[in-house]
Order: structure tokens, then C-alpha cells, then sequence
């Protein structure tokens, strides 16, 4: 099981969206239809030769049923998050319109309405909840206690934000088209209206807008299962056509790769094997010791084959025409943020990060380098992401925007990263006096709730845009995975020469 607290009370609400399953159309799926590519709107077109393997071609033919079965799991993910994506647009307009109608801010309604309403679980509770479900959860419950308490308070939030979606629904005023969401197969098709919300519009557009980081997820999920499969199709072809060559069949070929590259298993390796899983293995070296012999043959047999088909792959002409998906390029806010370098360069870089982060902590110097050495000809942007697991990330955020009220964001997260084990609020207050704050307006705008809908902006475009995790960079829009100094380096000229 995977326990995740999730900082944002206004994700909690919009994610519990099983209450309109009983309300919108758009929320029910046809029952008994097929699942169609197109009704993913997620599939990349394939060529129609895969593969060749010394000019034998490998088609869409040849990859499995079981693969595409599997295939079209992925594609039901995304059907069923377009449905969800409607009533989670629905729940945010209809939340930030009862804010406004309060006359306050989206995280003061939610407080009244859901953080105040939910009382924390007892460890009783946390320890009945473990007992149940245990077999799920790794480790002893003095290890995961807290985690299991922050879950179930996730649980009573949702009881608490469900009741206000439905509240906020009785008094809307609410039209659903009817039919799927489905997705635009035009540009002109994104403007097709799935909702209407108190007169404001929620169209195809902007529903896959925000599925998008979802989208290359499963596209590349599904270019994972498609190449693994090609790879196992080349072998298998490779090794027939050795086996043709040699006037031999396969399993012949590999018997007698087997023999030539490989020792006999004797006793004394399954004897070796069982000694060093003792502690795993909780029957008798007798009783176990065929099916030992038999691993130890199956595991000789693969390594065998890898390493014939690998030199088979060196002396052929394979071609793949198979192609990853191409990463998005997202259009992120960079307005009202910590920024360093030219404010007009045509090359930016985001990163989202969190302050009580490692890794975070590491990459920041990378940073701090790679500004000292592009100057003016890069703009640098630092946007807050902190992780629910990491319980003082949320005050460190906002304590590095309320000195960034005062000019000193920058020498205050520097401050921070240095510091990642002393995070507390009486830390942070310090570190305002360290670099001369005003404290009187440091310790206001740590407490204001200017500062909270702030961080919660980021955290929220985060999400949008698929950070799950930090530190996360983006250069002109594109995350970058290489987040070394020579990857991130490397990807600014990419960028710079393109621009």
C-alpha cells in the first residue's frame, strides 16, 4: 500500500469525484464497448513494419494479444481519468465561485469546511487499520504509524470534501452534456463543451490540457510493453535464423550453447545456493533440492541465451522503426516567481523543489553554478513543490517567499538547503534575523494567507503539468531527466542553439 498525505486540501476535493459517478453523464461509461484506440486519444501511430532483422520483417502482427490486452488497460486509465478530469474542473470552478461569493481565499474556505471538520485518528485506530490490512503494509506498525495516520485522515477529509461537493452542487447552477467525454480527434473538436458551471464554460480543450502529463505517461508505458516485446521477437528471430544456418533446430542450438558455455550444475552449486538463503528458505536442503538443481539450470539456460543472442544482435542488421513518444512541452508560470538572469531570455529554466529535499539540497549548487556561468542569457526560475512527506517543507516555502517579500528569496533558500535538519518555525524566524529581515513582517507574511495560496498556486501547476516528485526541471517547458550539471548544461545549449 502506498501512503501518500497529500498537502493540498483542494486536491483531496477534487479527487474524491465519486460523488458525481451517480450524478453526470459524463461520469458513466458505455457499458459493454469495446475499448478503441481513438477513445484514448493517447495512441501514437505505428509504422507498419516494426522491425527488420536481416531484411525479415517484423510487424504489428507479431506483437502478442496479451500485449495489446494490456495495452488497452492503459488506454481504459485514460478514458476513465477524462471522465474524472470533467467533474474535478466542475468541483474547482464551483469551489473557487462559493470562495468568492464568502469573500475569501480557496484555502480559507477549505479550512472551515474540511481541515477543521476532520479529527485526527487515534493510534487505536491506526493500530486496528494496520492489524486489518498488514499482509499490504511493509514493515512493523511502530514504523509506519504515522503514515497510517496521515491515511486515514486523508479518508476522513474526503468524507468531509465530498460533503461539501455535494453541497455546492445543490445550489449551482449545472448542465452536463450528455454522452462521454471523449477525446477531440480536430482541433476544432477541442472546443466542444462537456460542462457548464454558474455560466463559465469547461470544454474538450481545457480537459486535455490537464491530462496531458498522464497521456505521455501511459504513451510511454505502452512504448515500454510494444519495445520489450519487439526485443524478445528480434531474439526469437535472430536465434531461427542461426539455427536455419547451422541446419540445426532452435532448442538444439541452444542445448548446445548451453553445453559449450556453460558447466554442469553439480551438487555442490545447489548445496552453495541454499547456504546463502538460509535465512529465506524454511524447508530442509533435501526437500528442496531438485527444484534448486532446477533454478540453477533455467538461470544457466537464460544467461546462455543472452549472451548468444547479444552476439547474434553484433552481426546482424537490425532496424527498429518502433519510436518513443516525444515529451510534452508544457507552458508553465513563471509571473510573480523567484527569478534570476534575464526576464526576456528566450531560454527558461523551472525547477519545482522543496526545501527539506536531499536531492533538492544537491542539485542547488548545480543551479547556483549554472547561473553564475549563463548570467543574462538564461532566465532561472524557482517554483515551490513541497512533499507531503516531508512535514516542515510546506513552513519552509513559505518562509522563503515571506523573505522574498523583503528582496532576499535567494540567500534565504540558500540558507535552507543548508540547513534541511533544522526546519522548524523557530528556524526559519532565525534565519530571517541572520540575513536582517524585518522580523515584525517576516513573521506576518509567514502566517498570511497571501503567502499559503502562493505555494498552493505551485503545488497546484505542479500537479497539473505531472511533478510528483523533486527536484523536477523543466527548460522551456520540456523536463529534463539528466539533472547533472553536464545533462542540465547540456540541455540549456540544446535550448540556446535552438532559440
Amino acid at each position: 500500500m502506498h501512503l501518500r498525505s497529500l498537502t493540498l486540501i483542494l486536491f483531496i476535493l477534487t479527487a474524491t469525484l465519486n460523488v458525481l459517478s451517480q450524478t453526470s453523464p459524463a461520469a458513466v461509461a458505455p457499458a459493454g464497448v469495446p475499448v478503441k484506440a481513438e477513445d484514448c486519444g493517447c495512441e501514437q501511430r505505428l509504422p507498419e513494419v516494426l522491425a527488420t532483422v536481416n531484411g525479415a520483417k517484423l510487424t504489428k502482427l507479431d506483437i502478442s494479444h496479451a500485449i495489446e490486452s494490456r495495452i488497452k488497460e492503459f488506454y481504459e486509465d485514460v478514458i476513465d481519468a477524462r471522465r474524472r478530469e470533467v467533474d474535478l474542473q466542475i468541483n474547482a470552478v464551483l469551489l473557487d465561485a462559493e470562495a468568492k461569493r464568502q469573500g475569501s481565499s480557496t484555502l480559507s474556505l477549505l479550512d472551515r469546511e474540511v481541515t477543521s471538520k476532520v479529527v485526527t485518528p487515534t493510534d487505536a485506530a491506526a493500530e486496528a487499520f494496520f492489524e486489518k490490512n498488514k499482509n499490504q503494509i511493509p514493515g512493523e506498525f511502530k514504523d509506519v504509524k504515522d503514515d497510517v495516520i496521515v491515511y486515514l485522515r486523508e479518508e476522513r477529509q474526503q468524507e468531509a470534501a465530498k460533503k461539501l461537493a455535494d453541497r455546492l452542487r445543490t445550489t449551482a447552477q449545472l448542465q452536463i452534456a450528455p454522452g462521454p467525454a471523449t477525446a477531440p480527434t480536430t482541433e476544432q473538436e477541442r472546443s466542444r463543451v462537456f460542462a457548464t458551471v454558474n455560466g463559465k464554460r469547461i470544454t474538450s480543450g481545457d480537459v486535455e490540457d490537464s491530462l496531458r502529463a498522464l497521456i505521455f505517461e501511459i504513451q510511454g508505458a505502452v512504448f515500454k510493453l510494444r519495445k520489450h516485446e519487439l526485443d524478445l521477437r528480434i531474439n526469437d528471430l535472430l536465434l531461427t535464423q542461426e539455427a536455419q544456418k547451422r541446419g540445426v533446430t532452435k532448442a538444439s542450438l541452444l542445448d548446445a550453447e548451453l553445453t559449450a558455455k556453460q558447466p554442469k550444475i553439480t551438487d555442490a552449486d545447489a548445496e552453495k545456493l541454499y547456504a546463502q538463503n538460509l535465512g529465506k528458505i524454511k524447508k530442509q536442503y533435501a526437500e528442496v533440492k531438485d527444484q534448486i538443481i532446477q533454478r540453477l539450470r533455467e538461470e544457466a539456460a537464460h544467461k546462455a541465451e543472452t549472451a548468444l543472442v547479444e552476439k547474434l544482435r553484433a552481426g546482424a542488421q537490425v532496424q527498429m522503426f518502433l519510436t518513443e513518444p516525444e515529451p510534452p512541452t508544457y507552458t508553465i508560470a513563471v509571473d510573480d516567481q523567484p527569478m534570476k538572469g534575464n526576464p526576456n531570455a528566450t531560454v527558461t529554466i523551472v525547477v519545482f523543489s522543496d526545501f527539506q529535499c536531499p536531492s533538492c539540497s544537491q542539485q542547488h549548487p548545480i543551479i547556483e553554478r549554472l547561473i553564475a556561468e549563463y548570467g543574462n542569457r538564461v532566465r532561472f526560475v524557482m517554483r515551490d513543490f513541497p512533499l507531503s512527506q516531508h512535514k516542515q517543507a510546506l513552513k519552509a516555502a513559505a518562509a522563503a517567499e515571506a523573505a522574498r517579500e523583503q528582496g532576499k528569496f535567494w540567500e534565504y533558500a540558500h540558507l535552507l538547503f543548508h540547513h534541511q535538519s533544522a526546519l522548524q518555525v523557530e528556524n526559519l524566524k532565525a534565519y530571517a534575523s541572520e540575513l536582517s529581515l524585518d522580523r515584525a513582517k517576516f513573521d506576518a507574511a509567514l502566517e498570511s494567507e497571501a503567502i499559503k495560496e502562493q505555494v498552493q498556486r505551485d503545488i497546484v501547476d505542479g500537479e497539473r503539468i505531472g511533478v510528483a516528485a523533486t527536484p523536477t526541471t523543466f527548460i522551456n517547458g520540456k523536463e529534463v531527466l539528466n539533472r547533472s550539471y553536464e545533462g542540465l548544461k547540456s540541455a540549456l545549449e540544446t535550448s540556446l542553439k535552438g532559440s
